[in-house]
């Protein structure tokens, strides 16, 4: 490849590459379910962005990087164990946790109270 043909390219991978960080991911909570996630913070290396879950709401199917959790009130929930069963979840007002990032939801929330929490994702 040429030089000339090089530096007629650049300008256009350049442009691509900022399209494509203003385009969010299909799966981005904010957009899928703003009734949950709310954005309080975003530059370059993080977004912080508040889950507020309610009983009975159903999260549709969203996706998460890495992302550190700090609960905001005491929160408890029943999930599934993975082998058919139930299992009790709960954290205490300002617990930190991690998750590993991860594409989940469609289900309904069986949350004991409505739970908020900050997710400080990685990015």
């Amino acid at each position: 490849m040429t030089d000339r043909k090089l530096i007629s390219i650049v300008p256009l991978l350049l442009l691509a590459a900022v399209v494509a960080a203003a385009v969010p991911a299909p799966l981005d909570p904010l957009k899928v379910a703003p009734h949950i996630y709310q954005l309080e913070f975003e530059n370059e290396r993080v977004r912080v962005i508040k889950q507020t879950l309610r009983n009975g709401e159903t999260q549709p199917l969203h996706a998460h990087p890495d992302r550190l959790l700090v609960y905001l009130q005491t929160c408890a929930w029943i999930e599934d164990d993975g082998d058919g069963g139930k299992r009790m979840q709960s954290f205490k007002y300002g617990e930190v946790a991690w998750a590993n990032a991860e594409t989940h939801g469609g289900g309904n929330a069986s949350v004991v109270q409505e739970c908020k929490i900050l997710e400080i994702e990685m990015l």
